[in-house]
């Protein structure tokens, strides 16, 4: 699989998640709820992101990290002019405040905060399609993450969420991609990448 194309793999994983019955889905989702919330500390800021169509996870659980946490910021995505992705911005998630964005995504309202603000987080969660046991992970291919991971705290943990079957042994990779430091999954739980990476 990792002789094929990043557009090819993309189309067949967004194909497959389409055939995931809705049970399925909540009930994965509340298995990621439990694993989750056992990597955040109390005090603690995290980035996460709202889970639009078929991504894996659920608002239940931005409630939950909110809890646990303290604090949870989510991205705010904008273009330039001519359509090239900006790094991601920041806001502040208040449960029953969120407002319709870009691309179907749902965000927090304004004011927002700058992209220096990820440096603040001790766990990022980030939406992929599919993550390796290397650490690449395969997003959607517009490159907001990976143009805005590289202003993370050196020491957080960044968590690729994806199905059970997206966790793969080798991925396409590109030298701009940012590796994870884990990924999660559903009945696999937290999962350190490379394994050699702790934990």
């Amino acid at each position: 699989m990792a002789t094929a194309t990043k557009a090819a793999l993309r189309a067949q994983l967004l194909a497959a998640r389409a055939g995931v019955a809705d049970a399925d889905r909540a009930a994965e989702a509340r298995m990621l709820i439990d694993h989750l919330q056992q990597a955040v500390s109390s005090g603690s800021t995290v980035c996460a992101y709202v889970p639009v169509g078929t991504e894996p996870g659920s608002i239940e659980l931005l409630d939950v990290l909110l809890r646990r946490a303290g604090r949870v910021l989510l991205p705010v995505a904008r273009t330039t002019s001519d359509d090239t992705p900006m790094r991601l911005r920041w806001g502040q998630y208040r449960p029953g405040e969120l407002v319709s964005g870009r691309w179907g995504l749902l965000e927090p309202p304004e004011p927002w905060l700058s992209e220096s603000t990820l440096a603040e987080a001790d766990l990022v969660v980030v939406p992929a399609l599919a993550v390796d046991r290397r650490g690449v992970r395969l997003g959607r291919g517009r490159g907001f993450y990976d143009r805005s991971l590289d202003g993370r705290n050196p020491s957080a943990r960044l968590v690729a969420v994806v199905r059970d079957e997206e966790f793969f042994d080798e991925l396409p990779a590109d030298p701009h991609d940012v590796p994870m430091t884990h990924a999660v999954t559903p009945r696999r739980g937290m999962i350190a990448v490379p394994p050699s990476a702790g934990e």
